[in-house]
């Protein structure tokens, strides 16, 4: 195959982490016969200092004549004010929004040999395999956003707003994913307090009942979902809900796996590029150090291979190099608990999974 990935490094360890993601990417080609040209791109805040704006138009054009992105993590404490008019954030937002990446994919997955690194006792933790599908471009986020004078002082609204069309895609996202898996979808809203939650669930309910019978399908609140996740997570599959709900719920599963530098992202869209990254931040105070984990940047390039290329051979050889990894030990700080060795650092690591492709 002959693939245009394009890299969008971003801040903090992001640029770190992308380029040891590059080199297990040109280790992938080689090993199976392909060609990949990877080309940088600026966004988030370095972004902001080099061209005004948190997405250059550049940066846009070259992902959407792309095959596949893959991006490291914006934002640091440069660009923490949230009332300046440009924020590194607002590169996220506008790129799934131009691209059409309507459908987060968020893979909670417990290696075992990271058991003891979740906070959470291990029997707990035990057959952890859940897949988060997020709506991703509708919701609060999108919605409309409006600030005022008031007696009291200020005023600020945002509005969640889904369509029927909006959440008939989302669901069958997850559907299509719960057939290849257990086959069992579970739909988090909050019927009861929320309007756009009770057409939520509506939506859902019926699609699932006309177009997957074949599949188990239950709703949870959000609230109970939370709670859920911490006293019984291996009971779920696939999770799908709305763009506020699943932000907050996928960095709560995150955590029970004890780092946020071992878990994937996609977001995908209708057979345009997908956008695949780390789910992890720009980790500022690490920055630079060789001190970042970047085997989730490495697992999410195994993501765009199987997702974004259709290369689910090649994602494989990735996602077994890391087990094997793991299984040898080798650990970054993050994931080590008391009295593991060897601790390595970013390239490290990398190189370890390199050789094991």
């Amino acid at each position: 195959m002959n693939a245009g990935i394009v890299l969008l490094p971003g801040d903090g360890i992001g640029p770190e982490v992308i380029d040891e993601a590059e080199r297990v990417l040109m280790t992938v080609a080689d090993r199976f016969g392909h060609s990949f040209t990877l080309t940088r791109y600026p966004i988030g805040g370095i972004a902001i200092d080099s061209f005004g704006t948190a997405l250059p138009e550049e940066t846009l054009g070259a992902c959407a004549a792309s095959d596949a992105v893959l991006l490291g993590a914006v934002g640091g404490p440069k660009w923490d004010d949230p009332s300046a008019a440009v924020r590194p954030e607002q590169g996220l937002l506008r790129i799934r929004r131009e691209m059409g990446l309507f459908a987060n994919l968020r893979p909670i997955t417990v290696f075992p040999q990271l058991a003891g690194a979740s906070p959470l006792r291990p029997e707990i933790m035990t057959g952890v395999d859940i897949l988060f599908v997020r709506e991703l471009t509708g919701g609060i986020y999108f919605g409309e956003q409006r600030h005022a004078p008031d007696p009291s002082g200020e005023i600020a609204h945002s509005t969640m707003t889904y369509t029927t069309g909006e959440i008939k895609r989302i669901v069958r996202v997850a559907a299509e994913a719960a057939r290849t898996r257990r086959k069992h979808v579970t739909s988090v809203d909050k019927a009861n307090v929320l309007e756009v939650s009770r057409l939520w669930r509506r939506t859902a309910g019926a699609l699932m009942g006309s177009e997957y019978p074949d599949l188990d399908y239950n709703v949870v609140l959000v609230d109970a979902m939370a709670m859920h996740l911490i006293s019984r997570p291996a009971a779920f599959d696939v999770v799908v809900t709305g763009n506020l709900f699943g932000d907050i719920l996928t960095d709560l599963g995150s955590m029970m796996t004890g780092s946020l530098g071992m878990l994937p992202s996609a977001s995908l869209g209708n057979g345009g590029p997908g956008l695949f990254e780390p789910i992890h931040g720009s980790a500022p105070d690490i920055a630079g150090q060789d001190r970042a984990n970047p085997l989730a940047t490495i697992l999410a390039a195994a993501m765009l291979l199987r997702h974004g290329l259709d290369l689910p051979n090649e994602a494989s050889a990735i996602e077994t190099a890391v087990s094997r990894v793991l299984d040898a030990g080798i650990r970054t700080a993050d994931i080590a608990t008391d009295g593991e060795k060897p601790v390595v650092g970013t390239n490290a690591m990398a190189s370890a999974v390199i050789g094991e492709i």
